[in-house]
């Protein structure tokens, strides 16, 4: 196997503490740290994703084709007993249906006002016009499907329905305490390949022995989007709500007690380093899928052919634009060597890959749930992309209408929204330094 290169990754932050009405200030994080596999640094990916990534990608990701998303969320949870109810405030979902339906438990031990205030701020809302219902179906026809590395195997159930994830944004739900640390710990405890050495709470960067490459680099992409889920309920935290609105906004102290260096235990800033992996690995995967969408024969499909037309060029500009990034991860560097083994470590990773998406049918917060599902595919995805043994960059025919390598609408929509949401907690940690720097001033 190949040799590694070590990327240092610096971040700079600050740490406020209040006591009795007065604050104290201090620096909280600023640290420097190695990880394999890469070269680049937290400046370079901070400037390329804040200018060049983050604007196209928003404004490609407000577009029909990649605003609805098909999912299942009535599937049990397969390891325990999941009560799915209301119980968790701000967590309820509502499918894609003309009837709303509720999903709580009629054995709820909650109240109806708390499921109401559950049904308020935590429902999916699933409000599709018929035309728009009747347009999804209509794109179906077009839709490709097949080398699945993590595509989930329920999406064509009856019991799947379309979200319109713009009106279903990603943010605090109320969801922790021991039903969130369950999830987590399964899914590191049981389904990642973790260091021999772990704290509680898990150390994402623990001692390494006995871990190859492959594995430390399998365990670190989980605890990245980890970060990326808890940055991203930090910053669209419900401050405060009245009969007349609903203020979401940045939680300094909910950031701290997730990513202060003391708070804990060292942990939080190597979380961080983990979302900047998550990132490269992503990016890496859209600069290397490129050439599958600048196939003519590829459309995003929406009926509207302008329309259409309009965002695929956004689309090509964008996967362009990640292709230029000069310190790409090189995705050859792993499954390297005996070529046995290599196929058995990914395979392992594919059966790994598959029992955590399995875990969030468990997840008992419905658009925590919806989330997971989405992220935890577009990262499957993501895989697929580096790791398929069907070549990407070499199709000999561009206009080629059936490439050995396919992507099926679902697995594009969850790929680039599970990237926007690891490039939006990337530009929302600028945000949490500036906060953080006003402070201590």
């Amino acid at each position: 196997m190949k040799s590694f290169i070590l990327l240092a990754l610096s971040l700079t932050s600050v740490h406020t503490t209040t006591a009795a009405g007065s604050a104290a200030h201090r620096c909280f994080c600023q640290v420097t740290g190695t990880l394999d596999d890469c070269a680049c640094d937290v400046e370079t990916i901070d400037r390329f994703n804040n200018k060049e990534i983050f604007p196209k990608l928003q404004k490609l990701l407000s577009s029909d084709y990649f605003r609805f998303y098909k999912v299942n969320l009535n599937n049990p949870c397969p390891f325990w007993t999941d009560h799915s109810q209301c119980g968790l405030k701000y967590c309820a979902v509502k499918p894609c249906t003309p009837v709303r339906i509720s999903y709580y438990s009629e054995a709820a031990s909650q109240d109806l006002e708390e499921c109401e205030k559950a049904e308020k701020l935590g429902a999916v809302n699933g409000s599709l016009s018929d035309e728009t219902r009747q347009a999804l179906q209509e794109w179906k026809k077009h839709d490709d499907e097949s080398d699945r590395f993590c595509m989930l195997d329920d999406v064509d159930s009856p019991e799947s329905q379309y979200v319109d994830l713009l009106l279903n944004p990603e943010r605090f739900t109320g969801y922790k305490g021991p039903e969130a640390w369950r999830i987590w710990n399964s899914i590191y405890e049981e389904n990642c390949f973790k260091p021999y050495s772990v704290k509680r709470p898990l150390n994402p960067l623990a001692s390494n022995s006995g871990l190859c490459v492959e594995k430390r680099a399998f365990f670190r992409l989980i605890s990245g989007l980890h970060a990326s889920i808890n940055i991203h309920l930090s910053a669209r935290y419900l401050l405060d709500e009245n009969w007349f609105e609903m203020k979401w906004s940045h939680n300094v102290s909910e950031f701290q007690l997730r990513f202060d260096k003391e708070l804990t235990e060292g942990e939080g800033p190597k979380r961080l380093r983990n979302l900047y992996f998550l990132y490269l690995i992503e990016l890496r995967a859209l600069a290397k899928i490129l050439p599958y969408f600048e196939r003519p024969a590829f459309h995003l499909y929406t009926g509207q052919p302008t329309e259409d037309n309009e965002k695929k060029k956004l689309l090509l500009e964008l996967l362009h634009m990640a292709k230029l990034f000069p310190l790409h991860f090189d995705e050859t560097a792993l499954f390297a060597g005996n070529k046995k083994e290599a196929m058995k470590l990914k395979e392992d990773f594919k059966l790994t890959f598959k029992n955590i998406s399995r875990i969030m049918d468990c997840v008992e917060c419905f658009k925590c749930r919806l989330w997971g599902k989405l992220q935890t595919q577009g990262l499957g995805t993501a895989l697929k992309i580096l790791f398929s043994e069907r070549q990407i960059e070499a199709m000999p025919n561009a206009s080629n209408t059936n490439p050995s390598f396919q992507l099926s609408r679902q697995e594009i929509v969850s790929l680039f929204n599970a990237f926007g949401r690891i490039s939006t907690s990337v530009r929302e940690l600028d945000n949490f330094r500036s906060l953080l720097s006003n402070l201590k001033q």
